[in-house]
């Protein structure tokens, strides 16, 4: 899969894995863990870019801890009309971007969020996009935030691949989160697995 065809995928997603079917699933064990790590981390009016926020679930989430200066960028355009439907308190407060991470990234000033995160965003990232992941410790002035499969998961278990298939359709690639950011010249605060993924916690010097 090329990165335009992988790209597309997640833009023109439906069913499985859309903005409708995270809105229904709505927060979780993750969002209270990326809430936890902010409460302690951040103070409430840190400005906080979730980068693939899709209808806005762990967005919501921070909303009702008390975090109101919130920014989400995700690639399929029917998010924020889910978001509106399901999370109208973030969809008032929020800004909102439609776009590949790719292709908006490089319009964010250095050091403008104070925190930034991702929940299962960055591991669909194609190798070749790779070079986002120094954007986005460019534009995170403290903290970022890492929630992806490690192959922590029963059901995920992934050996020594670097790719594999969710539900033999899409890809995900698996990296050391550690390393990558670590040699972007972040330093890991850190490492909570649960019972999906493991959320890192960076921060930028």
């Amino acid at each position: 899969m090329d990165p335009e065809e992988n790209r597309r995928g997640w833009a023109e997603r439906s069913g499985n894995y859309s903005p409708a079917y995270y809105a229904e699933i709505g927060p979780n064990e993750v969002s209270e863990t990326i809430g936890d790590a902010l409460a302690f981390y951040a103070s409430e009016d840190a400005a906080v870019l979730e980068v693939g926020c899709s209808s806005g679930r762990h967005l919501a989430h921070l909303r009702d801890r008390g975090f109101e200066n919130l920014t989400g960028i995700d690639i399929n355009p029917d998010s924020f009309e889910v978001m509106a439907d399901y999370f109208p308190r973030v969809a008032e407060v929020g800004q909102f971007h439609t776009g590949a991470i790719e292709d908006l990234v490089g319009e964010f000033d250095d050091g403008q969020f104070d925190a930034v995160y991702s929940v299962e965003t960055l591991q669909h990232v194609h190798p070749d996009d790779a070079w986002v992941f120094g954007e986005l410790a460019r534009i995170t002035d403290d903290l970022l935030i890492t929630a992806e499969n490690e192959g922590n998961s029963p059901r995920r278990g992934r050996g020594d691949a670097k790719v594999s298939r969710v539900d033999d359709e899409f890809p995900l690639y698996h990296r050391d989160w550690k390393d990558v950011f670590t040699d972007r010249g972040l330093a890991q605060l850190l490492c909570e697995p649960t019972s999906r993924d493991t959320v890192r916690v960076f921060r930028s010097p």
